[in-house]
Parts: C-alpha cells; sequence; structure tokens
C-alpha cells in the first residue's frame, strides 16, 4: 500500500475516531478515552510506517506492534479492518458474545494481532522477546510497543526496560501514551510515574518528546527512532484522553464506559461525520 500523506492521514485517523465511537456504543462497553488519545499514532503506523502484508497476517518479516495497553482495543480493531485484516463490518461486533473482536485483542482469533493483551504491565516483555527473535534471526523487522501512562506504574515494565537496555534493543520502539489520566484520576493522583523521561533515559533508551497528535511529528519521530543504533527508543507522546470528541476530553470518567444516544450523535456531530 502506498504511503498515506499527512493531509491524508488526519482524514484517516477521523475515520478512525468514528469506527472507535461505533464500537463502543453499539457494544454498550469499551474504553473511548485512551483509545482515542493513541488514534493519531496508531494511524501513522498502520498507513505509513509499518511494514505489514494484510494479505500475509502471519508474514515473518512484518514489523510487529504490542499494544500494551490492550483495553484500547477499539483504535487496534479499526486500524486492522480498514488496513484489510478483516472485514470492517465487522466492528459492529465489537464485545459481542460470540464475536472475535472481543474487549482486550487475541493473538489466536484476530488477523493482525501481534500479541494477545490486557493485564497491564506485561506488554513491553513480550515485545522485547519479539525484538530479541529479531536479533536471533538476523531480521529486519521493528518492533513497536504502546504503554500508558498509568501502565507504567506497573513494576515489571521497568524489569522489562532494564532487560531492553542490556540486550540493546535498537530494533525496539516504546511509545508512552502521556495523557495524564487513568481510572481512577490524575497519573499523579494515583502513583506518579514522573518524570517519565528521565526514568527510561536513565534505563538506557534513547527518549523522544513529541505531540503525540500532530502527524507530521509523529511521523518525524519514527524516522528518528529507526536510526538510532545499540539501545531501545521511547517516545514519549502528550496526548488527550478522549482526543477528537469535545466532551470526551481530558475527562477520567470515559476511561471505560459507552456514549448513551444522545452522546454519540453529538460525537459523530463532532467529527463531521454521519
Amino acid at each position: 500500500m502506498e504511503k498515506l500523506e499527512i493531509k491524508e492521514l488526519e482524514k484517516k485517523a477521523n475515520e478512525i475516531r468514528k469506527d472507535i465511537i461505533d464500537e463502543v456504543y453499539y457494544a454498550k462497553s469499551g474504553h473511548p478515552g485512551g483509545s482515542l488519545s493513541i488514534t493519531d499514532i496508531l494511524t501513522v503506523l498502520y498507513f505509513r510506517q509499518m511494514n505489514i502484508k494484510p494479505e500475509n497476517p502471519n508474514w515473518e518479516n512484518r514489523d510487529r506492534l504490542v499494544l500494551s495497553k490492550g483495553h484500547c482495543s477499539p483504535a487496534l480493531y479499526s486500524c486492522l479492518a480498514n488496513r484489510g485484516f478483516f472485514p470492517r463490518q465487522d466492528l459492529k461486533t465489537f464485545r459481542n458474545i460470540n464475536s472475535y473482536l472481543q474487549g482486550h485483542p487475541d493473538k489466536n482469533k484476530v488477523p493482525g494481532v501481534d500479541m494477545t493483551t490486557g493485564s497491564l504491565g506485561q506488554g513491553l516483555s513480550c515485545a522485547n522477546g519479539m525484538a530479541i527473535a529479531g536479533k536471533m534471526d538476523k531480521k529486519d523487522y521493528r518492533v513497536y510497543c504502546i504503554l500508558g501512562d498509568g501502565e507504567i506504574e506497573e513494576g515489571q515494565i521497568w524489569e522489562a526496560a532494564m532487560a531492553a537496555n542490556k540486550y540493546k534493543l535498537d530494533n525496539l520502539c516504546v511509545i508512552v501514551d502521556n495523557n495524564n489520566l487513568q481510572i481512577d484520576g490524575t497519573i499523579e493522583e494515583v502513583m506518579s510515574s514522573y518524570p517519565i523521561d528521565e526514568k527510561f533515559r536513565s534505563f538506557g533508551f534513547e527518549v523522544i518528546h513529541i505531540d503525540g497528535h500532530d502527524i507530521e511529528e509523529i511521523i518525524k519521530a519514527f524516522e528518528v527512532a529507526k536510526n538510532v543504533k545499540e539501545k531501545p527508543t521511547c517516545i514519549i507522546a502528550k496526548t488527550i484522553k478522549g482526543k477528537g470528541i469535545s466532551f470526551m476530553e481530558n475527562q477520567a470518567s470515559w476511561h471505560g464506559k459507552a456514549p448513551n444516544e444522545e452522546e454519540y450523535e453529538e460525537a459523530k456531530k463532532g467529527l463531521n461525520v454521519e
């Protein structure tokens, strides 16, 4: 597929936000806030950055993505569907009892999902394993791992960060979705993980700061990360929880609930879609 340019990526991100709202609305459950905050990042990864083949989801030379904050599956599923991994109409079955598109992604059931996630704190360890395997097999693929800023309160993240540095995983790129909110409130109120940059830097990572909603900045950061050698990279993306839906933005209450009919219509109107 041809790489999309910035304006096309912005349009695609808007379509994905519409899908997220649809998925959560029809399921009457799900996690819209954090899904909306990582939409622009996932859009760049799936429609510009990652080397993947929808017709061959298990292609051994593909780039890998581990969505460690697995509850934000609505954004991932929309990207996969829009990229052609499975029919887009299946998104409306999200979280249905017999659907393969459950609340947390399952690599054994969903084409294009590289790692089953949902138990927070484990994704970076899995991404490490993929990156180490790539080194051992002399493959050129890259591994991307998206972490929540609340998730990095988990101790296993830092054990994995230590290992990523030890094995000089320059084929690993970690993205921290720094929207400053988790289910119980702000990061500072719950268990402050700040300063995130200094922590990752002290663990031997190259650290890049970006606006996680600026498509051009996201593209540039991934290109810089590709050229980092002998150590892993951490991109700290400053984002807005609920981005794109005015009444959801910066509201912890939208971490894990579905909009009612009135809110659904308002959200669609805000995204300028039918």
